[in-house]
């Protein structure tokens, strides 16, 4: 189909983006009104761009190399050459000399490791696959070292020797990107993929719980929704207290403190999970008291009442049935602190009524802005 609407005759009866690439006559646009020309393994819709004749002044030089030539009517419209994909594709060849021209494959190894240290883990490792210059780059120690965070030699040392000796640093980073346990597998680190900012849980089983010895009050129940595959169920009771502290060589940053909960006991049966509220009790009284402090004098709080039935703008649903981030508040690591200190409690000693069907999984300490981002969705 395209043969026939290309002709031989001469330049001046002709308009075309490239000169020398494509000529339609112009007869033949006054005879077919405004029909933009299509070719058959392409998409048939047009593409738009300035009226003809092309004219370097007002819309700037054409393509340096190999210009995608185009078919075009007399209103501008028009489409792709077949060749498009071979022009296209130049760009990461010329390596191994299979392209008529310099390509992406030339660009040396080092240039392409200067680039690579603004980009982001999972942007690096999409782009090793262009090339061998790219895959290199890729690999690079220098690049990979950029990515970790300063004190990656602190989780390491949380390591079996063996594990990480001989690793080079793409390797190190990939290892310290999944959970490392440490503290009888009752604290959980790791590396966020895409910043390469460090993370913190903190399992209920490492925080001192009032009555948590008294199985009339607490049950340690085994779940898959909880990292540590464990969580600690409140039946009932009246003094509630829950504290904790850690103290880790945290890199300098701004971090937030929250403590995962869920309203309700529940389980799996016949593969479906199902929630239990028949314990769920005195929540909604008087609310509970969140605080964290630092030994420098930082300190946060919040209250809020766990079981207050409404709509919840930040998860879309109730709070019954579902975990539930409740952000304590934020401290700040600077360079200076070699090993940071935290503390943080949850409390609810109002003896005048008793409470209880409360799951308590664990705490996150979380870089800010890394959490605020994760909430609207920018990282996963």
């Amino acid at each position: 189909m395209v043969g026939s609407e290309i002709a031989s005759s001469s330049p001046q009866s002709q308009n075309c983006l490239f000169p020398s690439q494509a000529r339609v006559q112009d007869d033949h646009h006054t005879q077919q009104k405004s029909k933009p020309l299509e070719i058959s393994h392409y998409t048939s819709l047009p593409l738009q761009f300035p009226p003809f004749p092309y004219s370097p002044k007002l819309y700037g030089p054409p393509w340096p190399r190999n210009p995608i030539p185009f078919l075009s009517n007399s209103e501008g419209e028009g489409v792709l050459f077949p060749d498009m994909g071979a022009s296209l594709s130049n760009l990461t060849e010329g390596a191994n000399g299979s392209g008529p021209g310099p390509g992406l494959g030339d660009i040396p190894e080092n240039c392409v490791a200067c680039v690579f240290m603004y980009l982001t883990p999972p942007e690096i490792c999409n782009l090793a696959r262009l090339n061998r210059a790219f895959r290199g780059a890729a690999s690079s120690d220098a690049v990979w070292e950029s990515k970790l965070p300063p004190n990656y030699h602190d989780l390491l040392d949380l390591l079996p020797p063996e594990r990480y000796q001989n690793l080079s640093k793409k390797d190190i980073f990939a290892l310290l990107s999944r959970p490392v346990p440490y503290d009888d597998g009752n604290k959980v680190l790791w590396l966020d993929r895409v910043t390469g900012r460090v993370c913190m849980s903190i399992s209920a089983k490492a925080m001192a719980i009032t009555g948590i010895e008294d199985r009339r009050y607490w049950n340690w129940i085994p779940t898959e929704e909880s990292r540590f595959h464990v969580v600690a169920y409140l039946q009932q009771i009246w003094w509630y207290e829950v504290d904790g502290v850690v103290k880790f060589p945290f890199p300098a940053d701004i971090y937030t403190l929250s403590f995962r909960l869920h309203i309700g006991r529940f389980a799996k049966r016949l593969g479906r999970r199902v929630c239990n509220f028949e314990h769920t009790h005195g929540w909604d009284i008087k609310p509970v008291r969140f605080e964290l402090w630092t030994p420098d004098g930082q300190q946060a709080s919040y209250e809020c009442c766990l079981d207050q039935i409404e709509h919840d703008d930040a998860y879309g649903s109730h709070k019954r049935g579902c975990w539930v981030d409740y952000k304590v508040g934020e401290f700040i690591v600077t360079d200076a602190d070699p090993v940071t200190e935290v503390r943080f409690s949850m409390k609810q000693i109002d003896c005048t009524h008793s409470k209880g069907g409360l799951c308590v999984d664990s705490v996150f300490i979380i870089p800010s802005n890394l959490k605020e981002r994760k909430r609207k969705g920018v990282l996963k």
